[in-house]
């Protein structure tokens, strides 16, 4: 289903002008989120988000079309996975902001891949590097090529999605997802300096940490710790808590296994999914 300025597209084809920015340089936001039970899953999160990054490179924001959107979207549904885009819209040729923008406001909504919730993943380095100095790092922009290209990569070499380093060498993210690392009692994962999104999830997770006995330290990761953690997982909104079981084909120790488990529930619930099998 798919919705353009808050009307419905019955068939998925609409007139749009050719001039938009958001197709032609990129310049747009969007944010993924997860509809379980016909409730989208930490929608106010999303939405907080996606204001925060527009307000920095100044592009207007209609909160209330964009939850009203959500809303048209999940109603009714079960599970669903349901996009928000925003672009600039149209504008001039050249880079400058347009004086006077009229931003597009895209929706759209499928249904909940099956088998995605929870699933394990291999990783594999990818060549990309995230650069902390790069909005688009840390934001969910149009711009999303760095992740597409390593995404790619990593499946090209059997694995099913990216480790991306920094510019330093350290852990950054995957191509889709925040990484942690169970490092003895300490939940580690990169802090947003390192050139890694603010996920929604990752931020849940840190939030539910202490209930299952772990301590959440956001600092730097190095690949020799990643490697070596009692377990690691990635996070993201639609998959929500994903074990990572190797990197380059190397085994990734699940002796922490049962503690991924029980953070894995607790986000569930703070998610209104359903609970890991």
């Amino acid at each position: 289903m798919h919705r353009l300025n808050g009307v419905p597209v019955e068939d998925g084809a609409v007139a749009f002008d050719l001039s938009d920015r958001g197709l032609t340089l990129g310049d747009g936001l969007f944010e993924t989120i997860a509809v379980f039970g016909g409730r989208p899953a930490l929608l106010d999160a999303h939405l907080d988000r996606l204001a925060a990054a527009a307000a920095e490179i100044r592009l207007p924001v209609d909160r209330g079309l964009l939850e009203a959107e959500a809303a048209a979207l999940a109603q009714g549904a079960a599970d669903v996975v349901i996009r928000l885009t925003v672009t600039r819209g149209a504008g001039a040729r050249g880079l400058a902001f347009p004086g006077d923008p009229a931003p597009t406001v895209i929706a759209s909504s499928s249904p909940y891949p099956a088998g995605a919730l929870f699933s394990a993943v291999r990783l594999a380095q990818a060549s990309i590097r995230r650069n902390p100095t790069s909005f688009a790092s840390r934001a969910k922009t149009l711009c999303y090529l760095d992740n597409v290209m390593a995404f790619d990569e990593a499946r090209t070499a059997g694995a099913d999605d990216a480790l991306m380093l920094n510019v330093a060498g350290r852990v950054g993210s995957t191509a889709m997802a925040n990484l942690f690392a169970i490092l003895g009692d300490e939940l580690v994962t990169p802090p947003l300096a390192e050139g890694v999104l603010p996920g929604i999830i990752r931020a849940a997770a840190l939030e539910v940490a202490p209930t299952v006995g772990l301590e959440p330290v956001e600092r730097p990761l190095t690949v020799d710790e990643l490697m070596r953690a009692d377990a690691a997982f990635a996070t993201n909104s639609v998959r929500l808590v994903m074990q990572v079981k190797a990197v380059d084909g190397a085994e990734i120790s699940g002796a922490a296994e049962p503690l991924i488990r029980r953070l894995a529930s607790a986000v569930a619930q703070v998610c209104g999914a359903p609970p890991p099998g």
